[in-house]
Formats: C-alpha cells, sequence, structure tokens
C-alpha cells in the first residue's frame, strides 16, 4: 500500500471514529435528558400521591366526625321520640282527668241548680 492511501485510510478511520464518538455522546445525551424527564414525572407523581394521601387523610377525619355526629343526633332523635311518648301519654291522662272533672262539674252543676230550685221553693212558702 502507498504511504497516500495508508494516510487516506487513517483519515477515513479517525474520521469514523470521531464521528461513532459524536454519535454515541448524542445518544448518551439523549438517554441523559430522557431520564431527566423521567426523573420529573416521578417527582410530580410522587407530589400528587402526597397531596392525594393527604386529602384521603383530611376526608377520612371528615367522616369519622360525621358518623360521630350522625350518632349522636340518632341517640337525640331517640330521646327525643322517647320523651314525645311521656308527653303524649301524660296528655292522655290530663285528658282523661279532664273528662272526669267535666262530669263532676256537670253534676256539681245539676245539684246546685236542684238545691236552688229547693231554696227557691222554701222561701216561697215562708
Amino acid at each position: 500500500m502507498s504511504t497516500g492511501l495508508i494516510v487516506v485510510v487513517v483519515i477515513v478511520i479517525l474520521a469514523l471514529l470521531v464521528l461513532a464518538a459524536l454519535v454515541a455522546r448524542r445518544a448518551r445525551d439523549r438517554r441523559e435528558l430522557q431520564r431527566e424527564r423521567l426523573s420529573e414525572q416521578v417527582g410530580g407523581h410522587r407530589q400528587e400521591a402526597e397531596a392525594h394521601d393527604s386529602r384521603v387523610r383530611e376526608l377520612a377525619e371528615e367522616r369519622q366526625a360525621l358518623r360521630e355526629d350522625a350518632a349522636e343526633q340518632s341517640d337525640l332523635a331517640d330521646r327525643h321520640e322517647r320523651l314525645a311518648e311521656e308527653h303524649r301519654a301524660r296528655a292522655e291522662d290530663f285528658e282523661a282527668k279532664s273528662s272526669e272533672v267535666d262530669e263532676n262539674v256537670a253534676r256539681e252543676e245539676t245539684a246546685a241548680r236542684r238545691h236552688q230550685e229547693k231554696a227557691g221553693e222554701i222561701e216561697r212558702e215562708l
């Protein structure tokens, strides 16, 4: 081989090596850029997951408070229902006693009229 041809072959080989190094570097840069993007996505998803976890805790606390309020209101409703039944029974007792008193009033009025009439008859005889 001639010296000129060797020089050309060496230059071509060097050019190919430089080209291969450039291609490898670009590929490495693309992979690095892709890793950075994926890393950013991972960070974003982790932040979202933490935000949702926080919201889950808030909602769980709210749910617990609401369940406690519901139980308290249910107990209160049961108590009011019992009180209403007691008051209804008392009202019925008072109504029954009122009816008895009405009967007594009617008897007493009748007795008073009879005695008034009797007193009037006696006065006329005087």
